[in-house]
């Protein structure tokens, strides 16, 4: 399947640091404010690329900055089949291997989320075989609303001369193919996989019996980033927070009676109350 190539999507319902809190971690923990999170973010609005076993940043799949390059393409390899049937899970009964959970978001160019991206997925088992006459370990899903996806699998096992690795085509709705593959951290095959590339990696750890996995991806979508907030003045020290106001980082309010300080410039919208959105605001 080359670039251009479209996939057919079936009937669906119309549908860091203190000094800088980029674009999309706000709005990141905007969507989580909002919803139920993935059980691999539970823990809080950062975003997938800083979820990590020890705390620390990897260097992942670039980030969207209003304006950052896309998540980078890959071969697709020689076991790609059309037609994999719709589904969040891969694993079926008695199928041996550790369980996986892979979380994360589809963004455009400007950092917003895209709803109804498709996601094709598929891998080798835990013996390092692919199934070239049914789909097993083949599944494809769509984004929600908030641009999330969940895929239920188990850690692939090693195809000769590859390090670990799962294959995923995305396409968002009338756009090109991307093509791609998702890696693993500390593989010793990394180091000798000619096709492994660390912008791709995942970041995993250990939980639920199984592991736990993040990524975010960046698509080539346009997007308008929409006006950025203009602060109007200070709202005085005190004053109580309300939708519509524009904040300035430093500014200081009250919400349920508990003292904030913003952390980011931007405008008040419902949903994003002090206490619900801490990429926003921090009590004090």
């Amino acid at each position: 399947m080359d670039s251009e190539t479209q996939f057919p999507h079936p009937e669906r319902p119309h549908s860091e640091s203190p000094r800088h809190v980029a674009r999309k971690t706000v709005l990141r923990a905007a969507l989580a404010a909002t919803a139920a999170i993935p059980a691999a973010f539970a823990g809080g609005p950062a975003l997938a690329r800083t979820f990590s076993a020890t705390g620390t940043s990897a260097p992942l799949t670039p980030p969207c900055d209003d304006g950052d390059d896309p998540t980078p393409e890959q071969i697709e390899g020689p076991y790609f089949k059309p037609n994999s049937p719709q589904r969040t899970s891969l694993v079926e009964p008695g199928m041996p291997g550790t369980r996986l959970t892979v979380t994360g978001y589809v963004f455009g160019r400007a950092c917003l989320p895209v709803a109804g991206v498709l996601l094709d997925f598929w891998q080798a088992d835990n013996d390092g075989a692919y199934d070239n006459t049914g789909f097993r370990l083949r599944g494809h899903q769509y984004t929600d609303s908030r641009g999330s996806f969940a895929l239920t699998t188990i850690v692939p096992g090693l195809y000769p001369g590859r390090t670990r690795h799962i294959h995923v085509k995305l396409q968002a709705p009338g756009r090109p193919v991307l093509t791609t593959q998702l890696y693993f951290p500390n593989e010793p095959r990394n180091n000798t996989d000619t096709i492994f590339d660390p912008r791709l990696l995942m970041t995993v750890r250990d939980g639920n019996g199984g592991r736990e996995a993040a990524f975010d991806f960046v698509l080539d979508v346009p997007q308008d980033p929409g006006p950025t907030p203009t602060p109007t003045g200070t709202p005085p020290a005190g004053g109580t927070w309300s939708v519509g106001t524009a904040y300035r980082a430093g500014d200081r309010v009250t919400y349920a009676g508990r003292g904030y300080v913003c952390l980011q410039a931007h405008t008040a919208q419902p949903g994003w109350e002090p206490p619900a959105v801490p990429a926003l605001w921090r009590a004090g």
